[in-house]
């Protein structure tokens, strides 16, 4: 056992904390009156990350990690997809762009049944270079517009929001900062960009993954589904009574197991019992947003 560092940080580190959090706090703008449409209590996004193996591969991962990633291409997708459709709730699918190549079909099917298409990198990475990252963006966005017919509005990734906003996008789900919607400004205070949060404890991947991104094998979490179940309405219940948002964040390969799925039909069931619950798409909630509290002049 070794005895702890006991070293104080420097008068100058602690001035660079607070000066950060000071900055990070003016970037985030909250929305004032923040407001859903006439009737809706609650907005409720569920949101799929549909990278398939990419990030398995990316990683390098073993030939098992790598066949989780199919299973969501091949089988998970379909199942979750078929249930959201049953229920008519309309979901987002940030998407690689290699997906469009690899598993197109599930994309053309999600879009023709009203689903989103929006962006999670070409290959589920962001390259420091500019150059790359304009090209990989410019290139997912033309493969994912080229199916949904339509440009692409949003994103889930760490692009520039500069290069974000020029090509159109104008939300990102990048970030657990807030409980509700905001706007966002770059590290040089500019470029506001709509952020839609979410918060890992709505993440399928924290409660039902094993190997997940090398984690040892005494600190997994595969939990049971009804475990799961009461955590996640429970957080629902809580945003519900005070008018607030959720957005769950599913990954194919992990919520399209049958037991999940089932989960997840029963807490959307459950969800339905009460008045004033609305499941937008990202892109719906964001033009609603964008249109009734547009960033103000002086924030920008």
């Amino acid at each position: 056992m070794t005895q702890a560092d006991t070293t104080a940080p420097s008068p100058e580190a602690y001035q660079h904390l607070i000066d950060t959090a000071r900055f990070q706090r003016t970037r985030r703008i909250p929305i004032p009156d923040f407001a859903y449409p006439e009737g809706v209590k609650i907005a409720v996004n569920f949101t799929l990350d549909f990278d398939a193996m990419l990030l398995r591969r990316l990683l390098n991962e073993p030939w098992g990690q790598k066949a989780k990633g199919e299973f969501g291409g091949r089988v998970g997708v379909w199942r979750i997809m078929d249930m959201f459709d049953a229920e008519d709730v309309k979901v987002t699918l940030f998407t690689p762009g290699r997906i469009c190549e690899l598993y197109p079909d599930v994309l053309r099917h999600v879009v023709a049944n009203g689903h989103e298409l929006a962006d999670h990198m070409w290959e589920h990475e962001v390259y420091g270079d500019p150059v790359v990252e304009d090209a990989h963006l410019g290139r997912t966005l033309a493969a994912l517009s080229d199916i949904a017919g339509k440009p692409v509005t949003g994103t889930r990734s760490s692009h520039t929001p500069a290069l974000l906003r020029d090509k159109g996008v104008v939300y990102n789900s990048f970030t657990s900062a807030s409980y509700l919607p905001f706007y966002e400004l770059d590290s040089a205070g500019e470029n506001p960009i709509l952020q839609l949060p979410f918060h890992y404890a709505l993440d399928d991947a924290m409660y039902f993954s094993f190997g997940w991104l090398d984690t040892p094998n005494n600190a997994q979490r595969v939990m049971d589904v009804d475990e799961v179940f009461d955590i996640w309405w429970a957080a629902f219940e809580q945003q519900y009574k005070t008018g607030g948002y959720v957005n769950f964040l599913l990954h194919p390969f992990v919520s399209g197991h049958a037991m999940r799925v089932d989960m997840i039909q029963r807490l959307i069931q459950r969800m339905k019992t009460l008045p004033g619950v609305w499941f937008p798409t990202c892109d719906a909630l964001a033009q609603h947003i964008l249109s009734t509290h547009p960033m103000t002049p002086s924030a920008e």
